[in-house]
């Protein structure tokens, strides 16, 4: 591409943008935040492709039927919502958004209540170690879980201990319900 044709093209995507504000030093911080995001700030009573404004003259650029960014405007009827420390290319993609029809609003905040639970990798539990586990979900004590798998009351002593450390669990119960949570045992 020639550099005529570059100028051309970028000429041609430079949006005209006029800048509302509620005071005249807001509306020469916009001009220049404009003007930084690649577009040629104009009087409101210019003909224009956007408006930008601040949230005290959101009333005023309403009336001109263009669509309209708002910096700092918590909520209104205005095509993009930018916060107030919005950066030119923050400033640029909203404008080319709401010039070519589109809504722009800021990500909500997450809301207050229960996340689920981050995923804790399920432990490498051996088939044995799997096997002492489930006996401890049925509620058996060191003897009778010996008995049931043919192995020495010290041998499950061992294992267990294993499954403490391996689930990160203090107790029996918490290491039963560890081994739910992950799936490895069920009732």
């Amino acid at each position: 591409m020639s550099a005529v044709a570059a100028a051309a093209l970028s000429l041609r995507l430079r949006l005209r943008v006029a800048v509302t504000a509620g005071d005249p030093a807001t509306a020469r911080r916009l001009a220049h935040l404009v003007a930084q995001s690649g577009h040629q700030p104009v009087d409101p009573t210019e003909p224009a492709d956007a408006i930008l404004t601040d949230s005290t003259d959101g009333a005023a650029a309403a009336a001109s039927g263009l669509p309209i960014v708002a910096l700092g405007a918590g909520e209104g009827d205005f095509a993009g919502l930018l916060p107030d420390d919005a950066g030119p290319a923050q400033l640029d993609a909203a404008l080319r958004a709401v010039a070519a029809g589109l809504t722009v609003r800021p990500p909500s905040p997450p809301q207050p209540g229960f996340a689920p639970l981050p995923e804790e990798p399920s432990p490498a539990l051996t088939p044995r170690e799997i096997e002492v586990l489930t006996a401890l979900a049925d509620g058996l004590g060191n003897k009778a879980v010996a008995r049931r798998l043919g192995i020495s009351p010290h041998t499950v002593k061992f294992h267990i201990e294993s499954l403490f450390r391996k689930l990160g669990a203090g107790c029996r119960a918490e290491a039963v319900a560890k081994g739910l949570r992950h799936q490895i045992v069920e009732f």
